[in-house]
């Protein structure tokens, strides 16, 4: 209980550091010995002086001590060991707490030679003994033979050298040398020690074979003897080497020869396979014969009865060559852990075993050999579950994610990119409840409202939303500290959609069309047919567009390109405006909306009382083919002034292009039709019929006052006129072609659109006006031949297809509307006779 607590286990003392006082603080371990001196604990002195650190599957630390591990104290058959652990919540360990903890187990009997293998270093120790006949020798003068060892004399410690043996060489070390090297030697009353860490320099890796019996080692096995070995390949790591110490004047040696296995674990059939060779060359050195005393195994040092062992479904053989331990994967005394590879989440089975082995030979008598052996399967990769759960009544999403063993921990979350620290996650919308079960596991839960920032919601079908939560975690392990993700995404479809609903209605002279927005079109964008509709192209067309962010107004007039005209009576013209709101991204189209109103006909004609007549054709649905341009008055030679899409604008005299006229007592009306033919035939397929009434008397009273003004004058001025003349792509006069397309390539009667603009002076005052325009054969505006298509700033009369002009609308380009001059001109060839001078 508290914060440490100690375990004794045979040869072993075991103190355990709680999770639950310690975790996350930063820690410093210490070994006190009996003068209260704290020795601190690295890796390198534990490995040297029998500790041993690990961490439990519940994230405490445990430290094991050998029970002739340095500092510790030796009493009769007792051993204690005080450790001194401080703790502080910063890495330079600031104000850090102190803890002591002092614990004493019983060891004993020895054995005359015991050997044990742990997870970082390898422990021999062999009892001392001294041959009676020495025991009872006088020496004369005291340490006599130190004036030929005077290197012996200098040595404090009873132990004096090391040797050890190596296939090249032998080298000596003296204790104080051997202790600057890593290795660990004590010598107590009864006993010689060698501790050396795996790392040490003068250990080698030995293949030991496991014995392959015939017929006659076999027989040798029953009768003690040692068989020959057939090398299979076990890898043991093994020291040889002979200790030297003093006793009187006699120096002795003892063999402390040290191995211990190294692999010979297999992972088959989801089963654990450990095999020990009995026979272990190394360690039998001068033997002849060898019998098994003792065979025992367990889990954490806790030895295990052959009942527990059932239980558990472990294996544990004994046979005549080998020792081995089979434990199913999963199995009880194990545990799982989290691991990470190339940044993949898997798990690890872990289990630490040990295993003793005791035998009688004609050498030693008795040597327990104990082994301690943390076997860590392959990685297995693991997937993640992740489960949504949605609260409508709330509004929120619950995904839960895992489970996760409890040695891996959130640290962050990255959202919309932003990396967020779990305890900062509330902030951005984002509650994460931890959950954990019976078996340690855990999972995380987040809870997150649908109205969050950072949850997509896009529209699925009729009413349906789909509310998409795409969040990463980042995890880290412990005590590894390595560190892994686990995208988030969850998909909730929520019956919530509102679609966006119109209203249509018309004024005189326009159409009006209004969007209420719903919850799932903030990001749809309108469009007629494939032109989108922004702010600028609506000002293009003189429309109006209004978007306040839950309405989307437009109003179209009634004679617009996009307007569609369905039916022509005498009585009304019907005129429909279609809308599209299209995705943002993949411009799918999402929703249509229309208005279809009733207009008068009058609204396509103007008869002003200076008997000038303005009429407006249009084109309707289902006369795609009609080419507006084309349409002409009963005089063929009476073109339309302004054309666009579907419809073409005339203006004219009452007295010209064949209008006829009749009279009666009280009126005059003048008569005449819009006509369309097919090129040869003479009976029109598209003929419009419009009158002008006007009254054979009228009297209007007209009020005036007389100036005297002065008479206008015009005076003249010199100066520097900047011109341009453009050739345009197409009648929106949008796009003119560059320098580098020309020459441009047109076909007959294509059409061509010029524009005229007068660049400088930027002077509100002055207008453009063309006189005579031309076009020649050649670059030479004087050569022949020559054809105008302006003459005094009109339309040439003699061309079978007169210049249009268009008129000029100011614009964000066109500041100034009286600057430019734009028409349109049919391709034509020149010819001479029946010959073409150009294609």
């Amino acid at each position: 209980t508290g914060p440490m607590s100690s375990e004794c286990l045979g040869d072993f003392l075991r103190i355990t550091l709680s999770a639950e006082y310690f975790e996350g603080k930063y820690l410093s371990l210490f070994v006190v010995d009996q003068s209260g001196t704290a020795w601190e604990l690295d890796e390198a002195m534990a490995a040297q002086c029998g500790y041993t650190v690990t961490y439990t599957t519940c994230r405490s630390i445990q430290l094991r001590a050998s029970a002739l591990s340095c500092h510790s104290h030796l009493e009769k058959d007792v051993f204690t060991v005080t450790i001194q652990i401080k703790a502080s919540h910063t890495p330079d360990m600031s104000n850090a707490t102190t803890h002591l903890k002092s614990a004493s187990c019983h060891y004993g009997p020895w054995s005359p030679r015991e050997i044990k293998c742990e997870n970082y270093y390898m422990e021999v120790s062999v009892r001392r003994e001294v041959p009676q006949t020495i025991k009872d020798f006088v020496q004369d003068e005291a340490e006599d033979w130190t004036l030929l060892f005077p290197e012996a004399k200098a040595e404090e410690a009873s132990i004096w050298q090391i040797v050890f043996h190596q296939p090249e060489e032998k080298r000596a070390l003296l204790v104080s040398n051997a202790w600057s090297a890593g290795y660990g030697l004590n010598a107590t009353d009864s006993r010689v020690l060698l501790r050396v860490p795996y790392a040490a320099a003068q250990v080698q890796l030995v293949e030991v074979g496991v014995l392959l019996l015939a017929p006659q080692a076999a027989r040798l096995c029953r009768s003690n003897q040692i068989p020959s070995l057939q090398d299979q390949g076990i890898t043991f790591s093994v020291l040889r080497s002979s200790t030297f110490y003093k006793y009187q004047w006699v120096i002795l040696m003892v063999d402390t020869a040290v191995a211990c296995p190294v692999d010979g674990v297999d992972y088959t059939n989801k089963t654990i396979t450990w095999t020990v060779p009995k026979y272990i060359p190394p360690l039998s050195a001068g033997m002849t014969s060898l019998k098994d005393v003792l065979v025992e195994a367990g889990v954490d040092l806790h030895r295990l009865s052959a009942k527990e062992m059932a239980s558990r479904k472990y294996v544990l053989l004994n046979e005549l060559t080998t020792i081995t331990m089979k434990i199913p994967i999963g199995a009880e005394g194990g545990y799982y852990k989290t691991s990470v590879s190339n940044g993949q989440l898997g798990l690890k089975y872990t289990i630490n075993l040990f295993l003793e082995h005791q035998w009688e030979d004609n050498k030693w008598g008795l040597t327990k050999h104990t082994i301690i052996k943390e076997i860590e399967t392959p990685f297995e990769q693991a997937e993640v579950a992740i489960t949504n759960n949605l609260n409508l009544s709330a509004g929120l999403m619950n995904v839960t994610v895992g489970t996760f063993l409890p040695d891996a921990e959130l640290v962050n979350l990255t959202i919309e990119g932003v990396v967020v620290a779990v305890p900062e996650a509330v902030q951005h919308g984002y509650l994460i409840h931890r959950t954990r079960y019976a078996n340690g596991s855990k999972a995380y839960v987040l809870q997150v409202s649908l109205d969050a920032p950072s949850v997509k919601k896009e529209y699925m079908k009729e009413d349906m939303r789909a509310y998409t939560l795409n969040v990463t975690l980042t995890f880290i392990t412990y005590p590894s500290s390595e560190t892994f993700v686990v995208p988030v995404i969850a998909l909730s479809a929520v019956k919530d959609a509102v679609l966006p609903s119109a209203t249509g209605f018309c004024d005189g002279r326009n159409l009006h069309l209004i969007i209420t927005r719903g919850n799932v079109d903030q990001n749809w964008l309108p469009f007629i047919s494939d032109w989108h509709l922004t702010q600028e192209a609506a000002q293009k067309y003189n429309y109006i567009l209004r978007d306040n962010g839950t309405h989307l107004a437009i109003t179209v007039p009634f004679l617009s390109p996009h307007v569609s005209y369905e039916a022509f009576h005498t009585s009304a013209i019907k005129a429909s405006f279609y809308l599209t709101l299209k995705d943002d991204i993949t411009l799918a189209q999402r929703r249509d909306f229309s208005v279809f109103c009733l207009f008068s006909p009058s609204e396509l004609i103007q008869c002003l009382p200076n008997g000038t007549v303005i009429i407006t054709a249009i084109k309707l649905v289902g006369g795609e083919d009609l080419d507006t341009a084309l349409l002409v008055l009963r005089d063929r030679q009476c073109k339309p002034s302004l054309v666009t899409e579907s419809t073409a604008t005339f203006k004219l005299n009452v007295n010209t292009c064949g209008t006829s006229r009749k009279f009666n007592s009280t009126t005059v009306t003048y008569e005449n039709e819009v006509l369309y033919f097919r090129p040869g035939d003479d009976i029109p397929i598209y003929q419009l019929k419009f009158l002008c009434f006007y009254a054979v008397e009228q009297t209007a009273d007209v009020q005036y006052e007389s100036q005297k003004n002065p008479p206008p004058s015009i005076q003249p001025g010199s100066g520097c006129l900047a011109l341009s003349l453009k050739l345009f792509k197409e009648k929106s006069y949008s796009e003119p072609y560059q320098e580098s397309e020309y020459p441009v390539v047109k076909y007959l009667r294509e059409a061509l659109y010029f524009e005229v603009e007068l660049l400088q002076p930027k002077d509100a005052r002055l207008d453009l006006n063309l006189d005579d325009c031309w076009v020649t054969n050649s670059q030479s505006q004087d050569s022949l031949p020559l054809w105008h298509i302006l003459i005094h700033g009109c339309e040439n009369n003699k061309d079978s297809y007169r210049t249009v002009f268009h008129k000029v609308n100011y614009s964000l380009r066109v500041k100034f509307p009286q600057h430019l001059k734009r028409f349109e001109v049919r391709m034509f060839t020149f010819v001479q006779g029946t010959s073409l001078l150009q294609e």
